[in-house]
């Protein structure tokens, strides 16, 4: 991993703390728990994932190293704890996130030993799948805690003040996500650091532009839907961060941010709706269209780039069979720790919301401007 600067470390915490804060604040009566619940989520899995990343350190110099590098490594962890939590937002309390959380940063720490373990993968390329693990992890998690309410919550739904606050959030993630693709690049290449900046950018431009025009086709008025909007533009900076190490040409770069974006788009026009219906999945935030779908079609691309690299057919194959084995561990680690997690924060003794309290946030604390608001 690169050399870690004060002013890369203020970047991720942008992303972490301000970024995905202010995305959680689209629900209508929902905005001060969305915000503050990822503040309490993230500072919790930061100093847990410091602790489970050290206890190689501790186990032979008892001792458990803490710099600018190891926090980075913490908060990339917890990205994929608060894309997690984008699937339950609003359905648990404030113990079930910190669980969640909990369990999520031991089954992404896990993840990587597996992967380093059994298929010698660097910490760089483990970090890569953050948004596959966060997705299918946040979905298993969702789907296990289903309620039939899930078809109709009354107070899921956007104002003009919390889409706008939710808009701010959307608009630094994107400012700030080229900061974090080119976190994951070796500091012995400058050049390549810079390249994953100029990638990240061009990717989430193309994005932009494609989200819009996808959003006001798919759309029988031709309107732009915001909430489509502002989750869909980051898809080519989470595709590009898949498929960082294959890309050497800026159109390789933006026709990601384009196919990203398209698909990103039309998965949030149409399938969280059918993954209602069909599975019983209630996706809040449509985790899976937003990071799922894009990280899916980065580690696919990945693939296809280095593939056209290799000389021979027998290169080639390896790479496609260990490649294939890097996402085979991380969904399949995935999906078992969010079963596990779904499994337990199912029982009563939580005390999980009651379906009419819901989204609101009277449940969780003390807001009086909204005791009266009907």
């Amino acid at each position: 991993m690169r050399v870690i600067t004060v002013p890369v470390f203020q970047d991720l915490n942008v992303i972490v703390f301000w970024g995905f804060g202010f995305l959680s604040t689209f629900l209508v009566r929902y905005g001060f728990s969305g915000s503050g619940f990822n503040l309490l989520v993230a500072v919790i899995a930061i100093q847990w994932g410091l602790i489970l990343n050290g206890i190689e350190s501790w186990y032979y110099r008892r001792t458990i190293r803490i710099d600018l590098r190891s926090l980075v490594v913490a908060e990339m962890c917890t990205a994929s704890v608060l894309i997690s939590i984008g699937a339950v937002q609003g359905k648990i309390n404030p113990i079930h996130l910190i669980l969640m959380a909990l369990l999520e940063v031991f089954g992404f720490v896990l993840n990587e030993w597996l992967l380093l373990t059994l298929l010698m993968i660097q910490p760089l390329d483990c970090i890569m799948v953050l948004h596959i693990f966060g997705a299918f992890f946040g979905l298993m998690v969702t789907w296990i805690l289903y309620r039939k309410e899930s078809e109709g919550f009354e107070k899921e739904k956007l104002d003009c003040k919390t889409g706008l606050f939710s808009m701010l959030g959307a608009v630094f993630l994107w400012m700030f996500w080229p900061s974090f693709n080119s976190i994951l690049t070796d500091h012995q290449f400058p050049e390549r650091r810079s390249g994953a900046v100029c990638s990240t950018y061009l990717a989430l431009s193309v994005s932009a532009v494609v989200s819009v025009v996808v959003c006001a086709l798919s759309s029988p008025k031709g309107k732009v839907n915001p909430a489509n909007f502002q989750s869909c533009i980051l898809a080519g900076g989470v595709a590009v961060g898949a498929s960082m190490s294959g890309i050497r040409y800026p159109w390789e770069a933006m026709t990601i941010g384009l196919t990203a974006a398209a698909v990103s788009t039309v998965g949030f026009q149409y399938l969280k709706v059918h993954m209602l219906f069909a599975f019983e999945c209630h996706d809040t935030c449509s985790v899976l269209s937003t990071h799922g779908l894009p990280g899916l079609l980065g580690w696919l691309t990945h693939l296809l780039l280095q593939i056209e690299q290799c000389d021979d057919h027998t290169t080639a194959i390896r790479f496609a069979v260990f490649h294939i084995c890097v996402l085979f561990i991380t969904i399949t680690v995935s999906l078992t720790m969010g079963i596990i997690t779904g499994v337990l924060l199912k029982w009563d003794t939580w005390r999980p919301p009651q379906d009419k309290k819901c989204f609101d946030d009277q449940a969780f604390g003390k807001f009086e401007h909204l005791a009266v608001r009907k």
